[in-house]
């Protein structure tokens, strides 16, 4: 590793710890109705709210409750937006005339950004207007993020609660939409505005190039839904090749900040749930054992794509700057690798280099990452519940290990919060692997397929890996628009997205409905180095049995018949 590709690693990193505490407690205090700097300011907007939907803010709900105001929310923003996308040749603010979007496109958008998705089957600029990017999908990438982390929020007060009560969804909504993501969003969209980010609603402009073609240049409300879709951890591109885009990603500063954006809600809200359940060393072993499938991934990817194909290297093609191929020479490896890791860890999607051009094994971390659902920091709220999920199955082995009743945070984990755990996780195997097998033998579906052997195996299990892990990231080449496509990766979202949530929300009811038990001798700690060993050990081998055999077919088998020279 080069002293420079080092030191960007380090900043990165650096800079995301620096700022984690800071974001980290702010939103603990906005979490449990502390006074914070904006509650002058957005006080009297949020209680505005309140009346005028008729909530009564002091009101708590139990999981059921929370779960229905919760799905039907988002059933609601799901239909507007169909709509919304159904009409949007007929609707205002739509200079270059686009038309609506067939009916199984709509769909699948749709449930894509409900979804905090946001997996994209179309090219923004030539597929969407300004209405639907503004009023439409930048709306959902608000919403969705805030329902992910308001489920998150439940979840830590289950742990906590003794009264069967895991808060209100509507007030965790309100709260994290304008204590957190909107003022965030804010400053993000006006750093991106001074890199150059469009933000204006001016027709497309007609430009000449230097060698006589014509070309027309998007123009657009970008930097706002750029600002969101990473803080979000949402990643739908406005452009159609996402932030390899030089209007959406056009300097090494905005580069930089954007990764930044990415990771830092997911990293804080470790740092919030250790202040909400009063024990900053719960979330310091969590955040460690993230750190450490971080960084393994990181490392992995990077030193994959410092080599190039044998094929390339007999030929005498110069190889010193690495696997070039599919990356922006702006950006080079290391930043490619930091964004290709850190958007599939954190349930982002964004790209700023093509995933289909990675070595087998830098593009198999990054399908990895999602295959484990996304718990490497992971997207806003979802990682950190999914996570706990993990925890839960920790705790449950190491309490057989000790041959005693498993407890975490002083409440007892039992067969109903395994039960449910177990469900929930196995929504990634139901959503990724026996739709990518279906995918791979129907004729219909198997024709989206770009290459042949090995890779076009990658590019299917990639594709439904995406969609039921919540990333929307593609590997390129794969051919998403058609109506089987369209159909089915809206429905392993949805399975991906509400399948894990409902178990969630039931595990916060049934551990808020419980008294804690004092610790005692027995007590298997979990805030210590061996609980973060075992943790990292239980995330490694449930995803490794569950999905080693596809990624053997795939990446794997692929990096082999690189290395003896075979070709495709």
């Amino acid at each position: 590793m080069s002293t420079s590709d080092f030191l960007q690693i380090a900043l990165f990193i650096g800079v995301l710890l620096a700022l984690t505490p800071f974001v980290g407690g702010y939103m603990a205090r906005v979490y449990s109705g502390e006074r914070t700097f904006l509650t002058p300011l957005m006080s009297p907007l949020e209680r505005g709210i309140y009346r005028l939907c008729g909530v009564d803010p002091q009101a708590q709900q139990r999981w059921t409750g929370y779960a229905v105001a919760m799905l039907a929310f988002n059933a609601c923003g799901f239909l507007l937006l169909f709509l919304i996308l159904r009409l949007q040749g007929y609707l205002p603010f739509n200079p270059e005339g686009i038309p609506g979007m067939s009916a199984d496109l709509a769909f699948n958008t749709a449930v894509s950004f409900t979804t905090n998705t946001n997996w994209q089957a179309y090219s923004g600029e030539s597929g969407l207007s300004y209405l639907s990017q503004m009023m439409g999908l930048t709306t959902q990438n608000f919403v969705s993020a805030a329902t992910g982390m308001a489920v998150l929020v439940a979840l830590i007060r289950g742990l906590v609660r003794r009264d069967g009560t895991v808060g209100s969804f509507p007030v965790d909504l309100v709260r994290t939409l304008l204590y957190i993501l909107l003022p965030l969003s804010l400053l993000a969209a006006i750093v991106l505005v001074a890199e150059g980010v469009p933000q204006n609603l001016s027709a497309y402009v007609p430009a000449t190039t230097v060698e006589g073609a014509q070309q027309t240049i998007a123009q657009g409300p970008a930097a706002s839904q750029i600002a969101i879709k990473q803080l979000g951890t949402n990643g739908g591109g406005f452009f159609g090749v996402n932030s390899a885009h030089p209007l959406e990603n056009p300097t090494p500063i905005s580069n930089f900040l954007e990764m930044v954006f990415i990771l830092l809600i997911p990293m804080a809200l470790v740092y919030t749930f250790g202040k909400m359940v009063k024990d900053r060393r719960q979330g310091l072993a969590i955040f460690a054992a993230m750190g450490v499938l971080y960084l393994a991934g990181l490392f992995t990817v990077y030193f994959a794509e410092q080599n190039v194909h044998p094929e390339l290297a007999a030929a005498g093609i110069e190889t010193s700057a690495g696997n070039m191929e599919g990356k922006e020479t702006r950006f080079g490896v290391v930043n490619s690798v930091l964004w290709a890791q850190s958007t599939t860890a954190a349930s982002n999607g964004s790209v700023n280099s093509m995933h289909d051009s990675f070595t087998p094994l830098g593009g198999m971390i990054p399908m990895f990452n999602m295959m484990l659902g996304e718990v490497v920091f992971g997207g806003v709220g979802a990682g950190l519940y999914g996570m706990l999920i993990f925890v839960v199955l920790t705790v449950f082995i190491a309490g057989l290990m000790v041959g005693r009743t498993p407890e975490y945070l002083g409440k007892k984990i039992e067969a109903k919060e395994v039960t449910l755990a177990l469900i929930a996780i196995f929504t990634l195997p139901l959503g990724i692997v026996a739709f990518s097998a279906v995918g791979s033998v129907l004729p219909v579906a198997a024709a989206s397929i770009q290459e042949v052997g090995p890779h076009g195996l990658s590019e299917i299990l990639y594709a439904y890996s995406s969609a039921t892990g919540n990333n929307g990231s593609a590997f390129a080449g794969f051919g998403a628009d058609t109506p089987y496509h369209n159909t089915m990766l809206g429905i392993a979202m949805l399975v991906g997205r509400f399948f894990m949530i409902l178990p969630v929300l039931a595990i916060a009811g049934s551990l808020a409905a419980k008294q804690p038990v004092a610790a005692s001798a027995g007590t298997f700690p979990t805030h210590g180095p061996l609980f973060v060993t075992l943790l990292v050990a239980v995330v490694l081998i449930v995803g490794g049995l569950t999905f080693f055999p596809a990624l053997a077919l795939g990446p794997i088998a692929e990096h082999l018949a690189m290395i003896q020279g075979m070709q495709f």
